[in-house]
């Protein structure tokens, strides 16, 4: 990981002292750095992390920083790791155009590790966005919650999981290992990314901006259905009607805003989203088993494990 921050800077550094500057806003501000770890962790289970893998690990977290950039914008967020929010420091344009040098020196950085890791790359920007661009548009109340409940993972999948299964997927090509391999680590990390998407939805509710880092209630206010929400409407308790009103669209008044985030935490829905995200994250650890034994896949067992305590 050291060694990850020392490429991180290097690449990240500009020759225009504001342009420097921002674009390193959100990197020094720290982070979970979880994207790097995955792919050191997954190709030590092949021979080991090398240059190359150095490079995948920071291929991937720049075009995680650069979304987050972009996110930002699109949530109207103050916060974003417990420091001001790009957007609010330096306007949403310049904000936007930061997240896209990111994401072309992310690419840059990818280009060195040849032309299949590109595609790769490529391919995981498409399903990237396009998860993003679902989950913009994601408003008003499907009929069916079982309906809703699939497609808010299937957005999850590729908003969160394609990057993340990048991360091991490089991890692990560069690492050595064979195709089986190879696959059997791309598939357990986007079942991890989709346990990782579920708790940060489980925690936008249940925490305060002191422990979460960023501005809680950003879907709500944004009126997007995340799991809790959705299992909420599967709710015909009348005493549930207040929330199911507030629930049904953005959130615009700060004071109504703060009555959902009080009323969906104290309802049943918060340990369903907590329990379906254990099981996910169940199905990802079970993938692992076919792997050889060893103090790598322990890590990544210890890894989901971890994720998914986040709900709690």
């Amino acid at each position: 990981m050291t060694a990850v921050a020392a490429r991180m800077d290097e690449v990240v550094d500009h020759h225009d002292p504001f342009i420097a500057e921002a674009s390193g806003h959100l990197a020094r501000a720290g982070g979970k750095r979880f994207r790097p770890l995955l792919t050191l962790l997954a190709s030590e289970v092949g021979s080991g992390w090398d240059e190359k893998v150095v490079d995948a690990a920071v291929g991937v977290e720049l075009t995680h920083l650069a979304s987050l950039y972009h996110d930002d914008v699109m949530d109207e967020a103050d916060l974003r790791r417990g420091v001001e929010s790009a957007n609010s420091r330096y306007g949403n344009s310049t904000a936007i155009l930061i997240g896209d040098l990111l994401f072309g020196t992310a690419s840059s950085v990818v280009a060195g590790l040849g032309a299949e890791a590109v595609r790769i790359q490529a391919d995981t920007f498409v399903r990237l966005c396009a998860g993003q661009i679902r989950d913009d548009r994601q408003t008003g109340v499907v009929a069916d919650p079982h309906e809703a409940v699939a497609a808010y993972l299937s957005i999850l999948a590729d908003k969160t999981g394609s990057l993340i299964a990048t991360a091991a997927r490089y991890g692990a090509m560069f690492g050595g290992c064979d195709p089986e391999t190879v696959g059997t680590l791309t598939a357990y990390a986007e079942q991890l990314g989709i346990v990782f998407q579920l708790a940060d939805d489980v925690l936008d509710v249940a925490s305060d901006a002191d422990d979460s880092g960023k501005t809680p209630g950003a879907d709500l206010r944004e009126g997007k259905a995340t799991l809790p929400v959705l299992y909420a409407r599967t709710s015909s308790d009348p005493a549930d009607e207040r929330l199911l009103t507030l629930t049904r669209g953005p959130i615009e008044d700060p004071d109504e805003l703060a009555e959902a985030l009080t009323l969906l935490r104290a309802h049943p829905a918060m340990q369903q989203a907590r329990d379906h995200t254990l099981r996910v994250a169940a199905e990802a650890r079970t993938l692992l088993d076919g792997l050889p034994e060893g103090p790598a896949v322990d890590a990544l067992r210890a890894l989901v494990d971890g994720v998914a305590a986040r709900s709690s």
